[in-house]
């Protein structure tokens, strides 16, 4: 990622946070037959007893094909999460500010793959049902039909990784002095081409945060 300190995102709570809510993530792999990258959702799973409280511990699960192309196991990944992110237009800047920019919310997570037992993975894969499931009307569980969900599930291999370090970045237009700041979140939350409701959000956070010292930029 580039090297922006004054963006740096290093509380651990708002990295759980980010995936939290964006749980869609790649996995990129340096294999012995080049990069490999996929797609799937994480979830936050609690440390155990011999981790470090604070460390980030996702999990998650792969097609039996990209358990082979990833060479899981066998060294480490990179798990990419992206939060709110957009265009930020020069016209809810002032006059002499005419450079635009991109705004996001971005954390790269480096860990090495535990695959799961066929018991473990299973239970993954409810609890990633049940966690997408929880906010519709009538929730949908694997246990509709357990036995029809186990044969499924053999097609997939579910994976641990404990997060060994992580690069995040909030780049929520932090240098701008507060009277821009409040046109750029207007101009989000605007009916324009360029508006993002949840990139408002995240810019309005990261003003509070560094009104109350969060170290975020």
């Amino acid at each position: 990622m580039r090297h922006t300190p004054h963006f740096l995102m290093t509380d651990v709570d708002e990295v759980r946070r980010l995936i939290d809510g964006h749980p869609w993530a790649t996995i990129v792999s340096h294999t012995a037959a080049g990069l490999v990258a996929s797609h799937y959702p994480f979830l936050l799973e609690a440390p155990g007893p011999d981790d470090d409280p604070d460390q980030i511990v996702l999990v998650s699960h792969v097609g039996r094909p990209d358990e082979v192309a990833h060479e899981l196991g066998q060294h480490e990944v990179l798990v990419v999460f992206q939060g709110p992110h957009g265009y930020v237009s020069p016209a809810w800047y002032p006059p002499e500010q005419f450079v635009p920019t991109w705004n996001h919310v971005t954390a790269h997570c480096w860990g090495t793959p535990e695959i799961l037992s066929d018991d473990e993975n299973f239970r993954v894969l409810g609890e990633l049902v049940d966690h997408f499931e929880r906010v519709m009307p009538e929730p949908v569980s694997l246990q509709v039909d357990e036995d029809t969900a186990r044969r499924t599930a053999k097609g997939t291999v579910g994976i641990r990784i404990r997060v060994a370090r992580f690069d995040a970045r909030a780049k929520l237009s932090q240098n701008k002095a507060p009277e821009v700041v409040e046109r750029i979140v207007a101009g989000l939350r605007g009916d324009g081409p360029y508006a993002s409701p949840a990139l408002a959000d995240a810019v309005e956070r990261a003003q509070v945060a560094r009104t109350v010292g969060w170290e975020a930029s």
